[in-house]
């Protein structure tokens, strides 16, 4: 009989209390945290705090990835934009990998464009989509690969992003970027809107699954929506994957006892 491998879960920073890195961590581990997801602000902000970055990892503290957090993204519609994003990701890409992490993500665009809203045709097409994506992903990669970590694609929803929204799409992209350093990120909130079989889509991407951020269908903690956790952990599990949990999510109830309930939800549901 085979056993689900042990789940290792993290937290983003935003969520935990205390107002060190090191005081977040001291909740985090008594909670049945893993580690700590950073959140990488634009004007290259991450790299700015490098002295405390270094001084949580001398105390101990995991900080496996970090998922970026801009007002413009790698497939904006302006090349100068299109730029900036690019050096401030290879910045975080940079910062993680020196305090000895493994990844950072970022999804294509955030709320740039839908095509479920009005004007519904945006002012690229699909094809010229696609080329800025792979270029980007290839200059990217290329970087995550010198830095010996890994860069990951987050498909969004559908009222969030108009290029990537499902797992096979970022996972053509990532086969058609040709890099081994890019990975997918996946999303449990914007998979059950996305996703006709969550499960099924973690099966069918597989290898190319290289981090999981997890909150329920109605973005608050995992536990307070309808997710069928089971079998999306399942899926995970038969995939082999090992890495994190990330939890980044909205809280219902009393946030210090949503964010600690987290861990504990995960690994029963996972058993």
């Amino acid at each position: 009989m085979t056993h689900p491998r042990p789940l290792r879960v993290s937290c983003q920073e935003q969520l935990l209390p205390g107002e060190t890195l090191q005081q977040k961590w001291e909740f985090a581990t008594s909670a049945g945290y893993d580690g700590i997801e950073l959140r990488g602000r634009a004007d290259l902000a991450f790299r700015g705090r490098l002295p405390e970055l270094r001084a949580a990892r001398r105390d101990g503290v995991e900080m496996p990835t970090v998922c970026v957090d801009m007002p413009h993204f790698f497939g904006a519609f302006d090349a100068d934009l299109r730029r900036d994003a690019i050096e401030q990701m290879k910045s975080q890409l940079s910062v993680i990998a020196e305090i000895g992490g493994t990844a950072a993500q970022t999804p294509a665009s955030y709320g740039m464009f839908s095509r479920r809203l009005p004007p519904f045709e945006p002012p690229r097409s699909e094809e010229e989509d696609r080329q800025v994506l792979l270029a980007g992903l290839a200059e990217l990669g290329a970087h995550a690969a010198a830095e010996g970590v890994t860069l990951l694609l987050e498909p969004l929803n559908r009222y969030e992003d108009h290029m990537v929204n499902r797992l096979d799409q970022a996972a053509e992209l990532i086969r058609a970027a040709g890099s081994d350093a890019v990975r997918i990120g996946i999303d449990s909130y914007h998979m059950n809107i996305e996703e006709a079989d969550p499960a099924a889509s973690v099966l069918a991407a597989g290898p190319l699954i290289g981090h999981v951020q997890v909150s329920d269908s109605n973005r608050l903690q995992p536990g307070a929506g309808h997710i069928d956790w089971a079998a999306f952990l399942s899926a995970l599990d038969t995939i082999g994957y090992g890495g994190q949990l990330a939890v980044e999510c909205r809280l219902s109830g009393e946030p210090r006892a949503a964010v600690a309930s987290i861990p504990s939800f995960l690994r029963t549901a996972a058993a």
